[in-house]
């Protein structure tokens, strides 16, 4: 990928939420590894939250943000192993009006080539709902920083070149009819 430079940057409101049954803002390293990157690149963090286990408890903060306008991507670290606490997948699919089934398997490729075949370990998925990106990521600072800069700060920057997500935001809620991506896309160029 590559980057056009005479497009301008699209900074995006991105909310991190944290799904662990140990873990506290101060020692977060995950989300706040996600935090840092997303903020470096220009966006806005538009919320970070910590969450436990619990699929009725991660459906609310995630249907929260979704329903909100000042949120246009979720991104989540946690619970997307097999254990039986990892609940992540079972409590966002079903959320999703598209699944992002690329983004998985983009994931898994570059998470091989770090650590080989323990990436299937990952149930790492992605999908859009509400016109609200959503992308869960594994629980490590590793895998976060693996899913931001190999995939995400690429799809989440208008300028990357040959496609990227930015630029077909103002089209994913036509169908619903909602203002949600429009307004973004209307303010992106005032």
């Amino acid at each position: 990928m590559s980057i056009d430079e005479s497009k301008p940057f699209i900074p995006l409101n991105i909310a991190v939420l944290t799904v662990s049954d140990t873990r506290a803002l101060a020692d977060d390293k995950s989300g706040a590894t996600l935090a840092d990157r997303i903020t470096d690149a220009g966006h806005r963090l538009a919320a970070r939250d910590i969450v436990t286990d619990d699929v009725e408890a991660i459906r609310a903060i995630v249907r929260r943000w979704i329903a909100d306008p000042g949120v246009d991507a979720i991104i989540t670290t946690g619970g997307t192993g097999f254990t039986g606490r990892d609940v992540t997948p079972e409590a966002i699919e079903p959320l999703f009006e598209k699944r992002m089934d690329g983004f998985s398997i983009a994931f898994h490729m570059l998470s091989h080539a770090k650590i080989g075949v323990s990436t299937i370990q990952s149930r790492a998925t992605a999908g859009v709902a509400g016109a609200t990106y959503i992308f869960c990521l594994p629980g490590s600072p590793g895998a976060c920083k693996d899913g931001w800069d190999g995939i995400l700060a690429h799809q989440l920057d208008y300028r990357s070149k040959p496609c990227n997500f930015v630029e077909i935001m103002p089209r994913l809620d036509e169908h619903l009819r909602r203002p949600k991506a429009r307004d973004k896309a209307k303010g992106a160029t005032a």
